[in-house]
């Protein structure tokens, strides 16, 4: 992969292709896309596969293609490869830049629908903003984007593994209390008037740690 530097124009790079053959001799230019890019990820490959599709003439979008980190675009299926070759070229300017999507985002750090909505609401995983496209006969669609700089962090970091211990942790918390709450309500319809005394444990220091010690404090009977 080389890239460009255009004169008169700072800040611009094009990338340009490796010009090659397949097995059956057909001419044939390769992008390789750099990992900044993809973040090892062939559904974000796809996805910007599709984008810069979209930007070519139509009767040129069935000559290119992609492969794991690669675009390819078969140029004996072209009468005028060189220009098809450019419009690629500046598609792909800047691509590393280009915001992950949700289906990309749970590909790059393998997690679930339901994990990213969650820590999207918790605020653990940050939105770059929210994106809006029309779908074809089905109205619009509103999603968020996310930074690649970010995801590639979260990634490095295994993020997502401290996320889910947290969250088991959290799930446990919620289903002890939720036992308690149960108990209590059973004692109270056995007992009218009569509450189930506080199952004691011990924290890390020793202290006891009691169920609903938090509630207790916040109601002031400690003062």
């Amino acid at each position: 992969m080389t890239l460009i530097v255009a004169t008169g124009e700072p800040n611009f790079t094009t990338m340009t292709p490796e010009l090659t053959s397949d097995s059956d001799g057909k001419r044939i230019a390769v992008w390789a896309l750099p990992y900044s890019a993809t973040l090892g990820s062939l559904v974000r490959t796809k996805g910007i596969f599709q984008a810069t599709r979209l930007r070519l003439p139509a009767p040129a979008r069935k000559a290119l293609n992609y492969r794991t980190s690669e675009l390819t675009l078969d140029l004996s299926a072209l009468e005028d490869g060189a220009a098809v070759m450019e419009k690629v070229s500046r598609a792909l300017d800047g691509i590393e830049a280009r915001q992950v999507l949700p289906r990309e985002i749970e590909d790059i750090l393998g997690i679930k629908a339901t994990e990213r909505h969650r820590w999207l609401k918790d605020e653990r995983l940050k939105s770059a903003g929210t994106k809006t496209v029309k779908l074809r006969g089905r109205g619009k669609i509103t999603f968020h984007v996310f930074d690649p700089e970010v995801v590639e962090d979260l990634l490095d970091r295994d993020a997502v593994v401290d996320w889910r211990e947290e969250d088991k942790a959290t799930a446990a918390e919620n289903r002890r209390r939720a036992a308690w709450k149960a108990k209590q309500a059973k004692a109270l319809k056995a007992s009218p008037g009569e509450a189930p005394k506080e199952e004691a444990t011990v924290d890390e220091e020793g202290r006891p740690n009691l169920i609903g010690w938090e509630e207790f404090e916040r109601t002031g009977l400690l003062r």
